[in-house]
């Protein structure tokens, strides 16, 4: 393709790659780490872990700890922005108390101001959470739930050690609806252990008739140390070919475009109005918060990895010394934004590119996807390069890899 034509004209600092640190230092989004569970999936390996009431409390109050230490935002500069996303993740925050979040999201409005419309999100699994509970988290603040459904197959749940059955899933959504927390997400994967196109395409049209604002679909990846882990290998059956995971995919974007969602990102769907606003964050690559045992944050330019055992976390806490790594280089930033724009449908603004890493960085990125543009996987059309889906998406790991090699 003609490089030169979807670029402008070159400014005097356009000839080398430019420093890219955000010129706000305070992030607007925050999340924060819940690592507790009823019991690990066989597929999990997030830092999670078993919790009993006690042990939840005292982390409650580690976690609210570390969130009011002055010490922790010592490389910011300037006053705090409001915050417009918070997500509470895991693990599974549902087991924390209404008067749990209460007090975590007190310590943060302490620290930090909220901005008046901000998404505040909170994963909950089926069985979890009581219509009650419910009422408090949105009395709150809380005002969106990602809930973690996976299958509507009650097999297919219990071969991936999901401790919820199908009917709790239309419990919870009932409550969610009754108390007005109309604004959810449900999550379904793909690739499981004996699961059939059968299987996909009636979880997809059970989905359908609930009609939440948002769908997640995550490909089953096999991870090492995983219960999964030891008793399969990737490809082997009982698990599904990639041929039919590819089947999977393709349907799903089928059936949900059809019925009226936004696919716009590779693995999430919206109805007009309910992209998840904290996850364009990471996809946009600016600069978050992240507290709690296993957070990654992204703050002044650092990413910042808590402990990943509650032990080392607790520890970290009491002592009051927070790590903080060297700022990611040019070249790393620049690697996080393609890498992460580019699983948007919108994909990537080629002026902003340019002005923040210079002409030459991104007519070089162009030349590496000329043989994606003649296949169709890759645009480069109105100012925007994008991946195409299908297969721009199907294929994204091949086409980065080329990109950033």
């Amino acid at each position: 393709m003609a490089v030169a034509t979807a670029l402008h004209n070159p400014t005097p600092t356009d000839t080398a790659l430019q420093c890219c640190r955000d010129q706000v230092d305070w992030p607007e989004a925050a999340y924060l780490h819940i690592p507790f569970c009823r019991q690990r999936c066989h597929y999990c390996d997030f830092a999670t872990g078993l919790g009993t009431r006690e042990l939840i409390e005292t982390y409650v109050q580690m976690l609210c700890r570390e969130i009011g230490s002055s010490y922790r935002y010592r490389h910011l500069a300037g006053d705090p922005r409001p915050l417009t996303s918070l997500f509470f993740g895991g693990g599974t925050p549902s087991l924390l108390t209404v008067e749990q979040v209460g007090r975590i999201l007190n310590e943060l409005k302490e620290r930090i101001p909220f901005h008046p419309d901000c998404e505040i999100s909170l994963e909950a699994n089926p069985g979890t959470l009581t219509r009650d509970q419910l009422a408090g988290y949105r009395a709150l603040g809380v005002n969106r739930i990602s809930l973690g459904v996976q299958a509507f197959q009650p097999e297919l749940l219990a071969a991936c050690g999901r401790l919820h059955g199908v009917e709790e899933v239309y419990e919870a959504v009932s409550d969610l609806k009754a108390v007005g927390l109309d604004n959810f997400n449900l999550d379904l994967i793909f690739g499981l252990p004996y699961q059939t196109l059968e299987h996909w395409h009636n979880s997809l049209q059970a989905l359908i008739e609930i009609n939440p604002p948002h769908v997640s679909i995550y490909d089953l990846t096999i991870e090492p140390g995983t219960r999964f882990g030891r008793m399969y290998r990737p490809g082997d059956a009982p698990l599904p070919t990639e041929e039919t995971t590819v089947e999977m995919y393709v349907m799903a974007r089928k059936l949900l475009t059809q019925t009226g969602y936004i696919h716009y990102e590779i693995s999430n769907f919206a109805q007009a109005g309910y992209a998840c606003r904290h996850n364009r964050v990471y996809w946009e690559n600016r600069p978050y918060f992240g507290f709690g045992m296993g957070s990654v944050g992204y703050e002044g330019g650092r990413r910042i990895q808590q402990p990943k055992t509650l032990y080392h976390y607790f520890e970290q806490v009491k002592a009051g010394v927070y790590p903080l790594p060297p700022e990611a280089s040019p070249e790393e930033v620049w690697m996080d934004t393609l890498m992460l724009g580019l699983r948007l449908q919108e994909g990537l603004d080629l002026g902003h590119l340019q002005e923040r890493f210079g002409r030459a960085k991104v007519e070089q990125a162009l030349e590496k996807l000329d043989p994606y543009f003649e296949k169709g996987w890759a645009s480069c059309e109105a100012g925007r390069l994008r991946l195409i889906p299908p297969n721009g998406w199907l294929f994204s790991n091949e086409i980065l890899k080329d990109l950033l090699a």
